[in-house]
């Protein structure tokens, strides 16, 4: 990110420079440069510089072109490999281009839980690319992306106030959406987790003191059935208020299902439910 930063110092600094030259020696002015791309800085940043392939075949994005909601953006990440490709996905970053802190989360899976769709909230601070990555088992990573208008969401007060998100804080639901005819295993099954918990940016102002409420949010999370895996997610600041997390998985006819997050105040959370009483 600092990097990312100088960067635009850098190019700011030689536009103006250029402006001046241009009075001084009475030349007529530039032609307006180009708007400035932060995504080749990112895959610097973020990826390393690995090489990037084209994803629209592997990872699919969807978002709202225009969000009604800057604080509450909804974003589904749907994987599009073909049922015969022996490689599977084992991550997918998030990454909203303009935002703050650009990675908004790193979502891994499970590698028995076959996961194919992943949808949360997000926060989008300005009209913005936003990326998918996924990494391949091959360890190629490819990439989709879309468009979103929408402005200020890292910066929106929060929902609640902090009497009732203390009141809050750690708690968690779960549910599961399967069909009563379903069987116990090796069935595909929709879940939903959602966490109380206020997930400041960090840019939100208190509107009594007039004071930036500090960055306090949900860094890690992570599920299993069972003993195994299902997805755990890497989270910075870019996901809304009380994260709510819904997903698609095979299930293999575990009776339980695990939960344990963590925040950046180094508060620890855990809770288990039943999966054929998954609580609401």
């Amino acid at each position: 990110m600092l990097r990312h930063r100088v960067r635009l110092l850098t190019i700011a600094s030689a536009l103006c420079v250029a402006s001046l030259l241009s009075i001084t020696l009475g030349t007529s002015a530039a032609p307006a440069a180009e708007a400035y791309d932060p995504w080749p800085g990112l895959v610097q940043d973020i990826f390393n510089n690995r090489p990037m392939n084209d994803g629209n075949d592997v990872i699919g994005i969807e978002m709202p072109t225009r969000a009604e909601d800057a604080a509450i953006v909804p974003v589904t990440l749907r994987t599009k490999l073909s049922p015969g490709d022996s490689r599977r996905i084992t991550a997918i970053t998030l990454v909203i281009d303009e935002n703050p802190a650009p990675m908004a989360a790193k979502f891994t899976l499970g590698p028995d839980a076959n996961v194919t769709e992943i949808s949360t909230r997000v926060r989008v601070n300005n009209y913005t690319n936003v990326h998918a990555v996924a990494e391949l088992s091959d360890g190629k990573l490819y990439m989709a992306k879309t468009y979103v208008k929408a402005s200020g969401g890292c910066s929106a007060p929060a929902g609640k106030n902090v009497e009732e998100a203390n009141s809050r804080l750690g708690q968690m639901r779960y549910r599961q959406f399967a069909k009563p005819e379903q069987g116990p295993a090796t069935t595909t099954r929709e879940a939903q987790i959602m966490i109380g918990h206020p997930n400041n940016s960090g840019l939100q102002m208190d509107q009594v003191t007039q004071l930036y409420i500090p960055a306090f949010f949900i860094n890690q999370l992570q599920l299993w059935q069972g003993d195994s895996p299902v997805l755990a997610m890497e989270g910075g600041i870019s996901i809304s208020e009380d994260p709510n997390i819904r997903f698609t998985f095979v299930s293999n006819g575990a009776k339980q299902i695990r939960a344990e997050a963590r925040d950046t105040d180094g508060h620890v959370f855990q809770h288990e439910w039943k999966v054929d009483n998954p609580g609401t």
